[in-house]
């Protein structure tokens, strides 16, 4: 009867800490931040932070293109990344890919698209 009724209570607790697992789990969201297409884009101060933050881990010029800072804007205009339309372009492609889409956020993706259209400036 002990056993039996020890037994119940760890059931209990399991499904109590369960519970609260359950319940404690939020889903998280941002909001997504609209970005001006009028607005020049600055590749220094706007651009080249994000690929700092999200691309230089693995793009630091073994692997193309090389995207740490001195480097990235003549690798990315001489080696064909940046071309019109932007939203063909082979940056832009790739950022949206399925590979590489998790590195960046929406709004960053879009100052990228606008860079480009606003003729991929070194600014």
């Amino acid at each position: 009867m002990k056993h039996r009724r020890k037994r119940s209570i760890t059931a209990l607790y399991a499904v109590v800490i369960a519970g609260l697992i359950i319940v404690s789990c939020e889903k998280y969201g941002y909001v997504i931040v609209e970005v001006d297409p009028e607005i020049p884009v600055l590749f220094q101060t706007e651009i080249q932070p994000i690929f700092t933050s999200a691309c230089v881990m693995c793009h630091k010029g073994a692997r193309d293109p090389d995207l740490r800072d001195g480097n990235s804007f003549v690798s990315l205009t001489e080696g064909g990344y940046v071309t019109l339309p932007a939203e063909t372009s082979r940056l832009y492609k790739t950022l949206e890919s399925t590979s590489h889409k998790s590195f960046t956020l929406p709004e960053q993706r879009q100052k990228i698209l606008y860079w480009i259209e606003q003729g991929a400036k070194n600014n």
